[in-house]
């Protein structure tokens, strides 16, 4: 059997660690290349597969490829394009078929959330209808850690290590000028409907913080919060409070909502820190400043997670495994089996049980008056923030991240419009 070609893209938000996805995929590929020909990557994600702009990673030296292990964000561009039903739009699945069949593309490797697991799970259907087999293996990120079956999601370890380091940092911040100053620290973090990055937050009530969480979970009480915040003022003289961008009202409204949408058909949100923060100075008259942790979050590769790191690698090398085991429409998940020390394996999840599925914190995770986190949680999110991996830097004191050559493949298709 002669070696087919694989086509690897980035979905979505991109994160600290999933060029170190990418970093496993090709590696794992370049290992197999009696299987697997060559790596081409999607431009800006899969508008690169519908536009037939592929990049030829067999251009990038091994050191480079090496180098994205400890490189952030997305190495070969992404791109917010959700493709719509087959029912809806089957021409741009049809157009997927076209380029893979073009370019001998017998692997698709789409590394990326919820909406990308949809997309992989109906590429593998559609592929067989079409008489080209190919075989989509989803490689999971998302900082939301949002994904079910999987322990945990490569990005969100990253994003809970900085989001707990710095909330810690600026509660000392916050601390040392009580007396005669700034009372309250806002922070507000990632996390639509999964109110995970925000527990993570909270991590710093065991450094002896008095912290109040804010989750998409548990429908925002301005009383109760209200109370909560005050009496930690009273107490310790401050407080900091962890709020989710998708902390919301009773009704469902978002505290933060714009009244627009996203290319996503998500609700845009403005910012529900200084929402929060202006409750708090409207009622309690306390002084106050307020963060929106927003992109450094997600790209603070200089403070990753080395269990998040490690675990993005080896999902994007497993990926490749399963593919050559003939795998098809499944995601290479986390499997944790202990918890201290930490232990944990690689196993899979079929795709048409993790696409359309998100996997919000349990409510066990949440203290019983909504703003805390319990043991259960700690346990859980302690293992995932342990370890660095810093990169290297520069002379000049500068990380040393990695920019590829990203050489086009040329075309042999008509344009499409998109």
């Amino acid at each position: 059997m002669l070696a087919k070609n694989a086509f690897y893209a980035q979905s979505g938000g991109v994160t600290a660690v999933i060029n170190a996805s990418a970093c496993g995929v090709i590696e794992a590929a370049r290992a197999h290349t009696d299987k697997i020909a060559n790596v081409y990557a999607g431009r800006n994600g899969i508008i690169g597969a519908l536009t037939e702009d592929l990049i030829d990673t067999s251009q990038e030296s091994s050191e480079a490829i090496a180098a994205l292990k400890h490189t952030p964000s997305g190495g070969f561009g992404s791109c917010r394009f959700k493709l719509k039903s087959l029912e809806d739009n089957q021409r741009e699945y049809e157009r997927l078929i076209e380029v893979f069949k073009a370019h001998d593309i017998g692997y698709f490797f789409y590394n990326g959330g919820g909406d990308s697991a949809d997309t992989c799970f109906k590429v593998s259907q559609l592929s067989e209808k079409m008489g080209f087999p190919v075989q989509a293996i989803h490689v999971p990120k998302t900082v939301d850690n949002d994904l079910p079956i999987t322990d945990n999601c490569p990005g969100f370890g990253s994003v809970a290590k900085y989001i707990a380091v710095s909330t810690l940092e600026a509660s000392f911040d916050v601390r040392s000028m009580a007396a005669t100053s700034t009372k309250i620290f806002v922070i507000e973090v990632m996390g639509r409907h999964a109110g995970w990055i925000a527990a993570a937050g909270l991590l710093t009530e065991d450094e002896g913080i008095p912290v109040v969480g804010l989750f998409p979970e548990v429908a925002f009480d301005k009383d109760k919060f209200l109370t909560a915040v005050e009496d930690k003022v009273t107490q310790y003289g401050y407080c900091t409070i962890v709020v989710s961008e998708g902390c919301h009202w009773p009704d469902g409204t978002f505290l933060a909502e714009q009244g627009t949408r996203d290319s996503f058909g998500h609700a845009q949100l403005g910012g529900a820190a200084p929402v929060v923060a202006g409750l708090i100075k409207d009622a309690l008259g306390h002084k106050f400043h307020w963060a929106v942790a927003d992109y450094l979050q997600r790209s603070a590769r200089h403070l990753a997670s080395a269990t998040d790191v490690d675990q993005a690698y080896a999902l994007g090398r497993a990926a490749v495994e399963k593919a050559l085991e003939g795998k098809n429409a499944i995601m290479p998940t986390v499997v944790r089996t202990a918890n201290n020390p930490y232990a944990w394996e690689i196993g899979e999840a079929a795709l048409s049980e993790v696409a359309n599925v998100e996997k919000k914190m349990p409510m066990d995770f949440i203290s019983a008056d909504g703003f805390g986190i319990t043991e259960q949680c700690k346990t859980y999110l302690y293992p995932l923030i342990q370890g660095e991996t810093y990169p290297p830097y520069k002379a000049n004191g500068m990380p040393d991240y990695v920019t590829l050559k990203l050489a086009g493949v040329p075309r042999k298709l008509a344009g499409f419009e998109i």
